[in-house]
């Protein structure tokens, strides 16, 4: 067996991320009662949400922000776009979704059928740039935690994917070698090259089948195809 450790990436990846982060989302318009402004729609928050996070997040992976800065600014800056008085935003909005987007358990499908045909067979780790509470919370609700022997995230080893560093430190701390290691993740750049550079093999999950000139070891479109590759 070629094989020995597999590494999934967490969000996107297994936990269905943007139907989890949909759901908080929908919470706090009604929550906050958003609608008596009358100039945005939920769905208008959540779109300006998510290209605004999506901006911050591409911000933090590079370095250019902390994450405290990424927690801070990225409902200020939606709710401000969305003409919302800087008066009116709520002072702890960023806490709260912080707080209920955890407690989702969304996740993609065949999620914990291939984890359990695949636990019996590898040993299965998690490498992640989310962060420490926030990804354990997530685990557990979701009923996760009990498949990875370690969770490796960007707090616990000091870089960010695709640095060659988290995955070196990934391997020394889970005892693996590059060679019988695979990488399983939804992101080209920080899953799919990131790995590539640190000399371990891919598997790029593609489930919207975007076009892509990336040259990849695997490419699945579901994760039930793990199981034509494992």
């Amino acid at each position: 067996m070629k094989y020995r450790h597999l590494f999934f990436d967490l969000d996107h990846t297994l936990w269905d991320f943007e139907k989890n982060a949909n759901d908080t989302l929908h919470t706090l318009y009604e929550r906050h009662d958003f609608a008596r402004f009358g100039t945005f729609t939920a769905e208008e928050f959540i779109q300006v949400y998510s290209d605004i996070n999506h901006a911050l997040w591409r911000m933090y992976q590079s370095g250019k922000i902390k994450q405290a800065q990424l927690r801070e600014v990225r409902f200020t800056r939606t709710l401000t776009r969305l003409g919302v008085p800087d008066d009116q935003i709520p002072a702890n909005i960023s806490d709260e979704f912080t707080d209920l987007l955890p407690l989702k358990s969304a996740v993609f499908p065949y999620t914990h059928e291939v984890l359990d045909y695949l636990k019996t067979k590898y040993r299965l780790h998690l490498i992640t740039n989310g962060f420490n509470d926030i990804q354990a919370i997530k685990l557990a609700s979701s009923n996760l935690a009990h498949y990875f022997e370690a969770v490796i995230t960007s707090e616990h080893s000091g870089h960010l994917k695709p640095d060659p560093r988290m995955f070196a430190h990934a391997l020394a701390h889970t005892g693996a070698t590059a060679a019988e290691s695979l990488m399983i993740g939804d992101n080209l750049e920080c899953d799919v090259l990131g790995a590539c550079n640190a000399g371990i093999d891919q598997v790029y999950f593609n489930p919207d089948k975007r076009r892509h000139f990336a040259q990849t070891t695997h490419e699945i479109s579901c994760l039930s195809e793990l199981k034509d590759i494992l």
